[in-house]
């Protein structure tokens, strides 16, 4: 019986979706898009509470296994798909790759998904959001610039990619792109930044090139 594709519920513009997407491309994963457009809610259905009571993207159906959160998914890829290894076998560079993506999933993007945009929005107002987003940002970029120092080479801790490169490009992308951050303040990303430009893996990842973006985005 031949094996399914493994299923991507993802939303064009999240870059937790964007991360995983990366992952597939890297390891060579067919994978079928399964577009959950958050600004009409379709994340709130019940169809897709099922998958993930917490009612974010992305999730991974594969099979009967259900996976949800990013980082998850990634550590679940890793696992089952030797191919193309997202972790380093060097213990320094393995720590270092935690602490980017941590950096990353805990201190940065969470403080810019749509709800916390939203409330901010209510309770305080629509002009402190982009201000408030980019505060917190340039203060995770400034920590992953001392984090990289002395162990970025092409990419985050090498010449080759691992797990905190699928972490940072697309936070840069969302930083640049979204809330305006000025990355002449953090060389090591920009540099990088160019880097991930020049990989097909990331650019067929990138948020415009998903069937669900908008056709002012491409």
């Amino acid at each position: 019986m031949e094996e399914q594709n493994l299923k991507l519920y993802s939303y064009w513009r999240s870059s937790c979706a964007h991360r995983v997407r990366i992952a597939l491309n890297l390891k060579g994963i067919k994978y079928d898009y399964k577009a959950v457009n958050l600004l009409k809610g379709e994340n709130f259905s019940p169809e897709f509470s099922k998958l993930n009571p917490l009612n974010f993207v992305p999730v991974l159906e594969d099979g009967d296994i259900v996976i949800c959160d990013s980082l998850a998914i990634i550590i679940y890829l890793e696992d089952k798909y030797p191919q193309h290894p997202l972790l380093p076998t060097d213990r320094q560079k393995k720590a270092i790759n935690y602490q980017a993506a941590s950096i990353v999933s805990s201190g940065i993007q969470p403080l810019q998904n749509l709800s916390v945009l939203k409330y901010i929005r209510e309770k305080v107002g629509p002009h402190e959001q982009v201000p408030w987003v980019r505060s917190h940002i340039i203060r995770g970029f400034t920590a992953l610039e001392k984090l990289l120092q002395g162990h970025a080479g092409k990419y985050a801790t090498g010449d080759d990619v691992y797990m905190a490169d699928l972490f940072i490009e697309p936070q840069i992308q969302g930083a640049v792109k979204r809330f305006n951050v000025d990355m002449a303040e953090f060389p090591i990303l920009s540099r990088l930044h160019e880097a991930y430009n020049e990989l097909p893996a990331f650019r067929d990842a990138a948020p415009e090139k998903q069937p669900d973006a908008p056709e002012e985005s491409k």
